[in-house]
């Protein structure tokens, strides 16, 4: 089988053996934002036209290709949903020579009845769950980063915090960024930002005190990015845990890779939770998993 995690921005596509194990994978920035109107089926050719041409005839999509903006719409799943409710409710894509599907997003509401979505993510935690019974709180960080309650093997519900798209609107195109030359990284100025999240004034007030810092040379311009990092991920940790309501320190899957991954980690200990990083091929394992379960024919 073909899986295929494609996003707003890029793609990553796997060859699977008939026990999910990875034969082959390629990654690239082709994502869906760059498929002209109608081009999805040579984009797929282009991306996986040898494999198939060597006999793979079952391809699985996931993430925004099945957005309004993709291939085509594939409605959004209502939590809770587990592997069978997806692998139930695939939209096939019509396409000459080979079998293609589409996992649905999921959908939930917030405490206050506001809704959520997720597209992609949700191959990522079944991908990641060692049992299918199992419970559990997961962080997939990222530009709009979730936080995962899954219960019983299937998705409970989740949160989207826009941190890491914040992040870069802020660093990038206000007054906070003309004071910061480094990058973000662990270390005791990301601490320092995690640490003013837990005092009292709220973000928006907090923000501004990244530039007053550095004003007053408390804060030098190499540190202002770390600093600014600690102190919006510090906020969306402290608001995650305490929405997930968790008896105890908290046990956190960490799911992605990249340097995010340390920030959050570190974030995470700091606010008296414990992160373990997940498989960074969880949407490969997610989507065999949701493979088995499709009635192909």
């Amino acid at each position: 089988m073909i899986a295929v995690d494609w996003g707003t921005s890029s793609a990553r596509a796997y060859r699977l053996a008939p026990d999910g194990a990875v034969l082959a994978r390629r990654e690239g920035a082709g994502g869906i934002l760059r498929v002209p109107e109608g081009g999805f089926p040579a984009a797929l050719t282009e991306m996986v036209g040898d494999w198939l041409a060597d006999g793979e005839t079952r391809v699985l999509l996931a993430g925004m290709v099945g957005s309004r903006q993709g291939w085509q719409e594939a409605p959004y799943l209502a939590c809770p949903a587990g592997l069978d409710a997806l692998a139930g409710a695939v939209v096939p894509v019509p396409f000459p020579g080979a079998a293609v599907r589409l996992v649905p997003g999921l959908s939930a509401t917030d405490a206050a009845g506001t809704p959520e979505v997720m597209r992609g993510e949700e191959v990522q935690v079944v991908g990641t769950l060692a049992r299918p019974d199992e419970d559990a709180l997961l962080c997939l960080p990222g530009s709009h980063a979730k936080w995962v309650r899954v219960a019983g093997g299937r998705i409970a519900g989740f949160s989207t915090h826009m941190t890491g798209e914040a992040f870069a609107a802020l660093k990038d195109h206000t007054i906070l960024g003309r004071m910061m030359t480094g990058p973000a990284e662990v270390g005791p100025a990301f601490a320092a930002g995690v640490a003013r999240s837990a005092e009292g004034g709220g973000l928006l007030h907090h923000l501004f005190g990244t530039r007053t810092l550095g004003l007053f040379g408390r804060l030098a311009p190499e540190d202002a990015a770390s600093y600014l990092s600690g102190l919006l991920i510090g906020h969306e940790v402290a608001a995650a845990l305490e929405g997930a309501a968790m008896a105890g320190p908290a046990l956190v899957r960490l799911v992605g890779s990249g340097p995010l991954m340390a920030l959050y980690g570190r974030a995470i200990a700091l606010k008296g939770g414990e992160a373990v990083p997940g498989d960074p091929d969880a949407a490969a394992r997610g989507l065999a998993l949701i493979g088995e379960r499709i009635q192909w024919a």
